[in-house]
């Protein structure tokens, strides 16, 4: 999890004028401020979230952003976005170039695309990885930060075809007031299959599908993913309180369940998880 204060790298227009990917901008903010832009951005954005959660609006969509997801923008879409609760932490990557349409468009990311990743997928620490290399390293011309996007951008495709990420953004419309309503009630241990297919007015057969398609696991398992994963944030941030305690905040009936299952999950126990961090 990052600490540190705002970080900024702005590319000078030139340096990237012959590259296939030119980056405009990297970068990470510990406190993300609403932003609108009316006439949308002159480049393509990508914004991920790194902690926290954030809401974007564009077009006819509302999307949530928790951790472990990101959004990329074409240019000029008009769009705005802003913290859900404080403490919403974000990566972003901006950038153009001469063939960047073409390379997206081959990639099936020409348009506005939503995409969520497990803790440890590869792709979910590209933007930070490459921000760290060239705040360490000199690249005047930009051709290490262009081949950087690109590799990043070719992660960003790789989980399916361009229909199955059209299927995957039609399936996270229809569920995402549902995954803003189990961020907000994770801690309720009654809630069951029933409550959530209730939520979006579909049967509970038909809901499995959807979790299934989009994510690759049923609802359960999510919902049990996203209690795991609430529970890392609590055993950091609040030191003091005891794994009982916490296993009561996110859901948990029985302490020893919830050791089962952070450590099925995770590989370490809850303390071993705690003094590692």
């Amino acid at each position: 999890m990052a600490t540190h204060g705002h970080r900024r790298i702005i590319f000078a227009p030139e340096a990237g004028s012959r590259l296939p990917i030119a980056l405009d901008s990297i970068g990470y903010n510990p406190e993300q401020e609403r932003v609108s832009r009316p006439d949308g951005y002159p480049a393509y954005h990508w914004l991920q979230t790194a902690e926290g959660q954030g809401l974007i609006l564009f077009g006819e969509q509302r999307m949530f952003l928790p951790r472990g997801s990101g959004v990329l923008l074409p240019p000029r879409l008009p769009h705005r976005y802003e913290a859900v609760r404080d403490g919403w932490r974000t990566y972003y990557l901006t950038f153009a170039g001469g063939s960047a349409d073409s390379i997206l468009l081959s990639l099936g990311l020409s348009g506005p695309s939503f995409h969520q990743w497990e803790d440890d997928a590869p792709v979910g620490n590209m933007v930070e990885a490459l921000l760290n290399l060239q705040e360490k390293e000199a690249d005047p011309f930009g051709q290490n930060a262009s081949a950087g996007a690109y590799r990043f951008l070719l992660a960003l495709s790789s989980c399916g075809s361009a229909d199955d990420r059209r299927s995957i953004s039609g399936n996270l419309g229809k569920l995402q007031p549902l995954l803003a309503w189990m961020e907000e009630s994770y801690g309720n241990p009654d809630i069951g299959l029933n409550d959530l297919s209730g939520r979006i007015g579909v049967s509970g057969r038909y809901l499995n599908s959807l979790f299934l398609h989009t994510f690759g696991l049923s609802p359960y398992a999510y919902f049990i993913r996203l209690r795991i994963r609430k529970s890392k944030e609590l055993l950091i941030g609040l030191p003091e309180a005891s794994v009982k305690s916490i296993a009561q905040r996110v859901g948990f009936r029985d302490a020893s369940h919830f050791v089962a299952t952070f450590r099925k999950l995770s590989g370490t126990t809850p303390e071993q998880f705690r003094s590692l961090h």
